[in-house]
């Protein structure tokens, strides 16, 4: 995979729509200094002047869409929205991209941007069309005749295309969403320009990146979770620099800026170690709980989880132990597994979850095509403040079900699959006064209750996108909320304190749903989360942090950490890759004394350049699996991996199993500060214990010092210039 070919493709990528779709935004009479009033209005149509000095004749919809379009640009500023309609088409023509490779096109399997046909540049369904089974109306069956004739191939390819994207909303909403609004009317591509995006994606990236039977080095699969997370990774390239460069002057980190600074794509192997030691390992121990003799290595090696660890050898006191929590997972069942990336990126740990739950699914007997809606509708969740990683999410996991059951887009039993991953949303312009018209048939007493705990929602997740998934949610009752929000009833008159109550209604039902993923509790956490110190966050999200979470304040990373930590149910697994501070530092101290009543069950200590590819980022860092449970005695499997310099080198490292080490946690605290010193040996903690401190018998407050600084130093104009020119 050129990964500097997908870099350049996706900074490219963005400068080109960016200045695309501002362009067709002059051309609606839209600049970044003003929107401008129609210059002719008539009963159903509008005339704009154009910022190249034509005019511009709008029809009643468009009129309509460019009224949203400016309600959006004076609330949310022209930069914002410009850059969402950007990375909207981005997503939309990679995921395109991505469908057509893999022949997944729905609803006629006919390649959209590029041909089977080698060396043909013109898409198949410019050539096919209007044979296509796309029910064309009379109207575009005549446009695409008349485009043909006069050679309107680009218009004709742009209709054709937002025709697809209106036909795969059937089947993908949470990426292809209606585009019959002002998105459209700021998309213009081409073909036949070699300079255009669609030119750029076909012939500047190997089609094989995008097929999902693409394999690495080790066999494993890299087509789907590689392109897409670097595609999302790179595309911030430009703006992550910016918001560095900007922290360097002491601007602090903005909520729409929080993904671009703080992204990683987390190395494969590591996304498979992490889920593999939490998923996995529940399920290995619902086998282990049921019949004892279970192997734990054999069995990870049967499903080809190759970066799990068996679990050190314990004290037979601890062994008892360790039944009896297994005992909690006896009756398991693959549905019962619930698990959540609460920072999902672009979706890779999720994709990951969904390989292992369906090893777990096709284990206990379950057909893969069924197993495939199960896995969507039971087991896996996702958050992240980002709704651009939000789209990409929720694309990955549609088409990890697709890869598992060709029907999977049909749905079952008449309901189409929706993946539970969400782009965490803010309740800041949400109408409280449209409460009034919901729950109208409930009884008094429900209706009360409903109300008091939607303005409860609605106060929690004011500003949200400041803290996202660090926000604390208090459990509803979700049943009366949903029955709430259903029952919407305004008299079917319109008036104007009822206008906008269907809007708010589509708006609750969202945060509703948002708020019962972020309040329940899963059997595993998974999660590469944000790396950013104090220092870069705002006001906002600084006080918040220091109110609620005093003990791991100082980065987003800690912070996670106890997050996860309440978001696990007793005895499930939490497993991450963080920066490894907080295994040292003294300013994590108390975050270490909690994490005491966690059981660390194995880590691999990574070091520097573990995530070596991504561009320069030299980030020290450990992965790691804990339990939610406190054992005495426990003790757990360590790797250092701080010496190899590159990701693969670490990677083989593991494998081999070098540089393992068996630590009981317990010992951690009998060393000043209770550092993470899996590699300490008895007489080293013996020396702590029993040993007298230097600070008890010397005061040690410097390290290197003269001791007589007017014996052993000399100012420049002191020092004999005869000695030095003698001795030179």
């Amino acid at each position: 995979m050129n990964k500097n070919a997908i870099k350049k493709f996706a900074i490219d990528a963005r400068n080109k729509l960016i200045a695309s779709v501002t362009d067709k935004a002059g051309m609606l009479g839209i600049t970044k200094d003003a929107c401008s009033e129609p210059i002719t209005r008539g009963a159903d149509f509008e005339v704009y002047k154009t910022t190249a000095g034509t005019e511009v004749t709008l029809n009643k919809k468009q009129c309509e869409h460019r009224r949203k379009l400016v309600e959006q640009i004076k609330a949310r500023g022209f930069d914002a929205v410009i850059e969402e309609v950007a990375y909207t088409w981005f997503n939309r023509i990679c995921a395109i991209r991505f469908m057509e490779v893999n022949d997944y096109m729905y609803p006629a399997r006919v390649r959209v941007l590029s041909s089977e046909k080698a060396g043909k540049n013109e898409p198949d369904i410019l050539t096919l069309a209007p044979d296509i089974d796309w029910e064309f109306t009379e109207e575009e069956g005549e446009y695409i005749i008349d485009a043909k004739m006069n050679n309107k191939l680009d218009d004709l390819f742009r209709m054709l295309f937002i025709k697809q994207c209106n036909l795969l909303h059937e089947v993908l909403p949470g990426l292809f969403e209606e585009t019959e609004d002002y998105t459209e009317m700021l998309l213009n591509i081409s073909f036949t320009n070699e300079d255009d995006v669609i030119r750029m994606l076909i012939d500047s990236l190997d089609e094989a990146d995008f097929n999902v039977s693409t394999l690495d080095e080790n066999g494993n699969p890299t087509g789907q979770v590689e392109i897409i997370g670097w595609l999302y990774q790179y595309y911030n390239t430009e703006l992550k620099d910016d918001t560095f460069a900007k922290l360097k002057k002491n601007v602090k980190i903005t909520k729409e800026r929080i993904p671009a600074a703080t992204q990683l794509f987390t190395p494969d192997w590591i996304v498979r170690y992490m889920v593999e030691n939490s998923v996995g390992r529940i399920w290995i121990e619902h086998l282990r709980a049921n019949d004892p003799s279970v192997d734990e290595k054999a069995t990870a090696e049967r499903f080809g989880w190759k970066y799990y660890l068996p679990e050190a050898e314990q004290e037979a006191d601890v062994n008892v132990k360790l039944a009896e929590i297994r005992t909690t997972y006896k009756d398991l069942k693959p549905t019962d597994i619930t698990c959540i990336d609460p920072c999902m990126g672009s979706g890779h740990i999720l994709i990951a979850m969904f390989d292992v739950l369906m090893d777990i699914y096709e284990s206990a007997g379950y057909d893969k095509r069924e197993a495939a809606f199960d896995i969507v509708e039971h087991n896996i969740h996702g958050l992240d403040i980002d709704k651009r990683a939000y789209q990409l999410a929720y694309f990955a996991v549609m088409m990890k079900g697709r890869g598992y059951n060709r029907r999977f887009f049909r749905g079952r039993d008449d309901v189409k699959p929706a993946p539970k991953v969400y782009a965490i949303m803010e309740s800041n312009d949400i109408e409280k006064n449209h409460l009034q018209f919901f729950g109208a048939s409930m009884p008094e007493s429900e209706r009360t209750k409903a109300v008091e705990q939607v303005k409860y929602l609605l106060h929690s997740f004011v500003d949200a996108r400041e803290y996202g998934s660090i926000l604390n949610v208090d459990a509803c009752d979700w049943e009366l909320l949903d029955r709430f929000v259903n029952d919407l009833n305004d008299n079917g008159q319109v008036t104007i304190e009822s206008l906008g109550s269907e809007e708010t209604q589509e708006e609750l039902e969202g945060l509703i749903k948002i708020a019962e993923v972020m309040s329940k509790k899963y059997d595993a956490v998974v999660t590469n989360p944000p790396y950013m110190g104090g220092s870069g966050m705002n006001v906002k999200l600084s006080q918040y942090v220091k109110v609620h979470y005093p003990d791991s304040k100082s980065d987003l990373f800690a912070i996670f950490i106890e997050i996860c930590g309440q978001m696990v149910k007793k005895s499930g697994y939490v497993a991450m890759i963080t920066q490894h501070a907080w295994m040292f530092l003294s300013s994590f101290e108390n975050l270490r004394n909690k994490m005491q009543m966690m059981d660390i069950v194995n880590m691999a200590h990574l070091g520097p350049r573990a995530f070596e590819e991504i561009g320069g980022e030299v980030v020290q860092t450990t992965s790691f699996a804990i339990r939610k449970s406190h054992i005495e005695k426990f003790k757990g499997t360590y790797y250092r991996l701080i010496e190899p310099t590159t990701q693969q080198g670490k990677e083989k490292m593991f494998l081999d199993a070098k540089n393992r080490y068996v630590a009981e946690q317990s010992n951690f605290s009998r060393i000043p500060g209770s550092p993470v010193a899996y590699w300490v040996s008895s007489k080293i903690i013996s020396v702590f214990e029993k040993g007298i401190l230097l600070g008890d018998i010397a005061d040690s407050k410097q390290g290197i010092a003269t001791a007589d600084n007017n014996r052993f130093l000399r100012l420049w104009h002191e020092v004999c210039v005869k000695k030095y020119l003698l001795h030179s």
